[in-house]
């Protein structure tokens, strides 16, 4: 199987759970930019580069049936956070493609995701026989963003359960590595919309990424 081949398997779970505290209250991904949810435009960027494609987040999943994806709770209870998210989607992907090898963990409330995103990750852990990969771009790294080995969920259990480890980069620290650098322009493809101002800022944005 050819790089690009197995990338395109490689299935992804879009951590929709944030809440948007700094908005308001609700569900971020479902705030509105340039006539669009985010989570659509996350979506739409993630479909075509994943074999299969979840939303993790709590509570009624009713609210994201129109979007036509499987909802996947945390499958640890209390534990909040990015890694309880990347937890149940690994969980998910164990359960439901037991021959896959990797999973990709991706932010809600990122709209301008890069299209290479699977891709060039899968390519970076096969060249630098990794366990995991991070996407980052002008010198920063974005740990919510990356590939997972599907292997990894029973030490992640454990570090999220007995060793109470929430902080996604204090646990990818015990393994093999790979970064792969994004460029920032036009726009910053891990552009996230944390404030209302930030929400103007995207409307701007959008149009520089071609809507």
């Amino acid at each position: 199987m050819t790089d690009a081949a197995g990338s395109r398997q490689i299935s992804g779970v879009v951590l929709a759970g944030g809440l948007a505290r700094r908005m308001g209250g609700g569900d971020k991904p479902m705030r509105m930019i340039a006539g669009r949810t985010i989570l659509e435009r996350v979506i739409a960027r993630l479909e075509p580069q994943c074999g299969r494609l979840i939303l993790n987040a709590n509570g009624d999943p009713a609210r994201f049936a129109a979007f036509g994806l499987s909802v996947v709770p945390d499958s640890v209870a209390d534990f909040p956070g990015p890694l309880a998210g990347i937890l149940a989607g690994l969980d998910w992907v164990a359960a439901n493609q037991p021959s896959a090898q990797w999973m990709l963990s991706a932010a809600g409330d990122c709209p301008f995701l890069p299209r290479d995103l699977v891709a060039r990750l899968y390519a970076a852990v096969q060249a630098d026989d990794a366990e995991l990969a991070v996407a980052a771009s002008d010198g920063q790294s974005h740990p919510v963003i990356g590939l997972w080995r599907v292997s990894l969920r029973d030490q992640l259990r454990h570090a999220l359960v007995v060793e109470d480890i929430r902080k996604i980069d204090r646990f990818t620290a015990r393994y093999r590595l790979a970064t792969v650098s994004w460029p920032v322009t036009p726009v910053d493809p891990f552009f996230n919309a944390n404030t209302t101002e930030d929400l103007a800022e995207a409307e701007r944005l959008a149009g520089l990424d071609g809507g």
